[in-house]
Formats: C-alpha cells, structure tokens, sequence
C-alpha cells in the first residue's frame, strides 16, 4: 500500500476514533435518556460520513500545509534577523487569521443582531453589519498586538506566567467599569478566536521561532501565544464597549 495511502487511512481512523465517545453520548441520551428513535437515520449518518471526512482531511491539511509554512517562515525570519519584519509578520498573521475566523464572524453576527433587538444600535443591516465588522476588527486587532507579545516573550525569554496573570487581572478591573452588555460578549471574544484557522499557525509559528533561537526550547518557549491570542480580545472588546 502507499505510503499516502496509508497515513490518509490512519488519520481516518483517528478521526473515527475521536468522533464516537460524541456519538455514543448523543445515541445514549436519544434512545436511553429521551426514549425516542433517531430521526431520520440516514441523513445523520450521511452527515457523520462527512464529519469524519471533513476532519481527516483537515487534519492531513493542518500536517502537510499549515504547520509546515508556519515553522518554515519563522525560521526564515530567524535568520534574515530582521526584528521589524518579524514584529510585522506576526501582527499580519494574528489580525489576518482572526478576521477570517468562522468562529468569530458567527458571533460578530449573532451580537450585532441581539444589540440590535435590545435597542442598542438601529435595527438596520447596515447597523448590524458595521456593529459587527467593528467587533471582528477590534478582536483581529487584539490577537495581532498579542501575537507580537508572545513573539518578543519567546526573544526576551520574560515569564509567561507573569504575562498572563498581570492580563486577567486587568481584565478583572476592567469588568467592574465596562457596561454589563459588552462582558459577556468581551469573554466569548476570547474564546472564539482560538479556532480552526488561527490555532493551526500562531502555534506553528511559536515553535518554529523557539527552535530557531539557540537556548530556546520548543517546548517551554514554544508554546503560550494561544493563551495571549485568548486573553488580549476581552482587554481590547472591554475597552472598546467601555469607550464606544
């Protein structure tokens, strides 16, 4: 068999494997738990066909193109030495990934309506669409600046841990003063960003550029720019309530 061959069926196989405790729950809950059949069987089992599929062919796409050009680039900057141009990377990488984040424009979206519905900006498309482009841009803007923080954190050798309770400690503040609708919106922000399309890449980068410095390891430096990626959008939405 080849040897593509081979991967491609092992990572299906992990995807099965992966998938199931959620079928085995939801089975479980609808036959045992809500004592009522299934309903229309084959298309839920055409839809996990495609689930299955779906994911494998994401996974195989996350290990043959994404953490390769992310580790590729870092080390490029590495050597080129250019601090600039790497600063600059990293921001573009961070903004660009979360504008385009699924996650993230389905919660712009369902924000904008609900602020729409309670009276807070006019129930226009046009109000709705800016309220949204406002909150994806502002949270693009927040994981750009964090990413360039992790990327100086990775160079400085400064303590993640530091970083990281200083942020949600200012977070913390931050609630007390910010409008009571604009937290929980604030919270999601952090949540969403760490999705399908950003994960994937500022990871990559992050050890990529740890294994491209001498007296950085990959594992201890490498990692900790999700967790800046997660933390700065509820800083930035906070302020962005609080002010707007």
């Amino acid at each position: 068999m080849p040897p593509h061959i081979r991967q491609f069926l092992q990572a299906l196989r992990g995807s099965v494997q992966d998938l199931l405790p959620i079928a085995l729950v939801i089975g479980f809950f609808q036959v045992v738990v809500v004592g009522q059949p299934v309903p229309d069987t084959g298309r839920l089992l055409l839809g996990a066909v495609l689930v299955v599929l779906g994911l494998t062919f994401f996974v195989r796409g996350l290990e043959l193109g994404l953490f390769p050009i992310g580790e590729d680039l870092a080390w490029a900057f590495a050597r080129k030495g250019s601090l600039t141009w790497l600063l600059v990377f990293a921001f573009a990488l961070g903004f660009g990934t979360t504008v385009a984040e699924p996650a993230l424009i389905a919660v712009a979206a369902e924000a904008a309506a609900v602020a729409a519905a309670d009276g807070a900006i006019a129930d226009l498309p046009e109000a709705r669409s800016g309220y949204a482009m406002g909150l994806r841009i502002t949270v693009a803007l927040s994981v750009g600046a964090a990413i360039v923080l992790g990327v100086l954190r990775i160079l400085k050798g400064w303590p993640i841990h530091r970083l990281i309770i200083g942020g949600y400690v200012l977070v913390v503040v931050m609630t007390a003063f910010a409008p009571d609708e604009i937290v929980g919106i604030a919270y999601d922000s952090g949540g969403v960003t760490t999705s399908t399309v950003t994960v994937p890449l500022v990871t990559a980068l992050g050890v990529g550029l740890a294994s491209s410095i001498r007296g950085r390891n990959p594992m201890v430096d490498g990692f900790g720019l999700i967790a800046f990626a997660s933390l700065s959008p509820m800083i930035f939405v906070l302020v962005y309530g609080t002010v707007l």
